[in-house]
């Protein structure tokens, strides 16, 4: 199979739970319906990864803390956003493998109200014990990786050994092979039901070209959307295209992804990154009333709202089985108290 032959050949831990269950989401099936009929909406939980309250990162984390482990490494530095989801969930890894942990958070949203930066994701890092440190800037991932490896030399002379995980696409995007196991586990789960679409956030794009080089690998040509949340549908679509070639060589299968596989949309990505909009807060309340599901502003809830905008521009036809894949995040909303005013 794939994914053992990928363990196989990449260090990895395991610090995951799944595989994640894969729900229908029968409620919002009736809400949204499109418009030749309706679709078959489900769900994949990865918000129920488990660690520090799951999400996407940890399938990720595997192989990044797999390789840092494999290293004997004893600290681990990486660097994202105040509410970053990937920042929690990586000091947690690096926490129950024996690993010290430095972060640092960089300013990529402004003129945010005091719980942005003192609840959520910041409050769980001072409950795990997180060395932070902050980077002046949000959009300048080659200096914030310079950042890091900076530190990473200082603590080197301090006689650790450490293991930095980047943010800029100037390195193996290991993480994705987590995305790739999640392609074939989704596949097992679904069936003898024909997968026709899949709808993911697409941030830094490793959940993203992992999920969509994976399920190529295996010979599903299901469409797989990225709902853009930190860059334009223009800049992220190079940005997915080289992942997954990068992926789809690691994994033996150069050449798989096409350009016209790359379906990347940020009709709900106004006003940016980290900042909420009117149809991301309808997705949110819609997924909560009707599912029970809990979203995030950043992430899950742009998703939310993307998938709900493809559906009413009638991307796909009735009888279609489409499935949405929460990437987690919850702890985020904690920063946004406007979502207090939702009705």
């Amino acid at each position: 199979m794939l994914g053992k032959n990928i363990i196989n050949k990449y260090p990895w831990v395991r610090l995951a739970h799944t595989p994640t269950p894969l729900e229908r989401m029968d409620n919002l099936s009736r809400k949204f319906p499109g418009s030749q009929g309706t679709i078959n909406l489900w769900i994949k939980r990865d918000d129920c990864t488990g660690l520090a309250l799951g999400g996407n990162k940890a399938r990720q984390l595997e192989f990044y803390l797999g390789e840092a482990h494999a290293q004997n490494a004893d600290s681990v530095l990486t660097t994202g956003a105040v509410q970053s989801n990937h920042v929690r969930m990586t000091v947690a890894g690096a926490h129950k493998l024996g690993m010290q942990c430095e972060v640092q958070l960089e300013k990529r949203v402004t003129n945010r109200p005091a719980e942005y930066y003192e609840s959520g994701n910041p409050l769980l890092l001072h409950m795990m014990g997180t060395t932070i440190h902050y980077y002046p800037f949000g959009e300048d991932e080659l200096g914030a990786d310079r950042a890091l490896y900076d530190r990473a030399e200082v603590i080197s002379g301090q006689g650790k050994k450490p293991y930095v995980i980047p943010l800029s696409q100037n390195h193996k995007p290991l993480g994705a092979l987590g995305y790739v196991l999640a392609a074939e586990e989704m596949l097992l789960q679904i069936k003898k039901t024909e997968l026709d679409a899949v709808v993911v956030a697409s941030g830094s794009g490793s959940t993203h070209s992992g999920l969509l080089t994976g399920l190529r690998a295996l010979g599903c040509s299901a469409k797989v959307y990225g709902i853009c949340v930190r860059r334009s549908a223009t800049l992220q679509k190079p940005r997915l295209l080289e992942r997954c070639q990068q992926v789809s060589t690691m994994i033996g299968h150069g050449g798989v992804v096409k350009d016209s596989d790359i379906l990347v949309n940020d009709d709900v990505l106004e006003p940016g990154y980290g900042r909420l909009n009117s149809a991301t807060l309808q997705a949110i309340l819609s997924a909560g009333k009707c599912e029970g599901i809990l979203l995030d502003p950043t992430y899950s809830g742009k998703a939310m709202a993307g998938l709900i905008r493809l559906i009413q521009e009638g991307e796909f036809n009735a009888g279609e089985n489409v499935v949405f894949l929460h990437t987690g995040g919850a702890p985020g909303a904690f920063g946004y108290p406007e979502l207090l005013k939702l009705q």
